[in-house]
């Protein structure tokens, strides 16, 4: 599916949830026609994401809504910052108010949260990842957020990466077996990439003898573990680091050699930021 049409389907779905059968409120305590202009205020430190998202909440709600965007995502906000202002309908502002604040105040978290991992590691060459997860339904938008905040997107999902976890191999495939599984796999998927969970460094050190593998993932190992595994990984492979993964210990790691940092908090732990809709009537002449 075209990401457009996952975005407007997710604002839809939010509209209706929070809308439901109408906005009676704003039906029966706004003056009919009354015209407001509103701004979304930053009131904290934000790597800022989700701005035409929430531009887009207006517009379904109303098409007739004039809204002005005044900071793309990725840009870095301080308290009082303006991100984008609207005009138009008083009483659909009002309605689509929430909505809209709900979508830059999540998206603006993860943009947030990814900015201070990549900020973390600064100048080790390391590339901080996403993984999969994200809020149930919201993936698009997040995935959007994280490289906002200037980190990399992991897999989107199931279909576009072989990653063979350890409950794959808890079958207690052998080396032999997994090898015929990788060849017949990138056969069959030519261009997708391989990648392998160790546990231990004995594991990812029988793992460097496969071929066709892109990157070995190296699980909750020790900073020790992960040293050793740079210096005899082969070449041809990349090392990803995941596992008690947080802004104290993601340097160590990411000066260990590894190539890449996965991080689940950027997206289930990452905090909203405070956003709100200062909201001024127009007076009537």
């Amino acid at each position: 599916m075209e990401m457009r049409t996952q975005v407007h389907d997710i604002i839809d779905l939010a509209l209706a949830e929070d809308i439901g059968a109408g906005d009676i409120t704003a039906k029966w305590f706004t003056r009919p026609g009354a015209t407001a202009c509103a701004e979304i205020v930053a009131r904290e430190f934000a790597c800022l994401a989700g701005v035409q998202v929430a531009a887009e909440v207006f517009q379904r709600i109303d098409p007739a809504l004039l809204v002005r965007v005044e900071k793309t995502d990725g840009a870095l906000l301080v308290k009082g910052d303006r991100v984008a202002t609207i005009q138009g309908n008083a009483a659909s502002i009002l309605t689509a108010e929430r909505t809209a604040l709900n979508f830059i105040q999540r998206l603006s978290g993860v943009a947030t949260m990814a900015h201070r991992y990549v900020e973390a590691v600064r100048g080790t060459g390391v590339d901080i990842l996403d993984t999969r997860k994200t809020t149930p339904g919201f993936r698009v938008l997040e995935k959007a957020a994280v490289a906002a905040g200037g980190a990399r997107n992991h897999r989107v999902g199931l279909h576009d990466m072989f990653m063979v976890k350890d409950n794959h191999l808890a079958v207690g495939l052998n080396l032999e077996t997994l090898q015929r599984m990788i060849s017949e796999a990138r056969a069959a998927h030519p261009g997708v990439r391989v990648e392998l969970e160790a546990d231990t460094l004995g594991q990812a050190q029988g793992f460097f003898s496969l071929v066709g593998v892109d990157v070995i993932l190296l699980d909750n190992m020790s900073l020790e573990d992960m040293r050793e595994a740079v210096r005899t990984c082969p070449a041809a492979m990349k090392l990803e680091a995941s596992g008690g993964v947080n802004l104290h210990t993601v340097r160590p790691i990411a000066e260990t050699g590894v190539h890449f940092i996965s991080v689940g908090a950027i997206t289930h732990s990452a905090p909203a930021i405070d956003f709100a809709l200062d909201f001024h009537p127009i007076p009537q002449l």
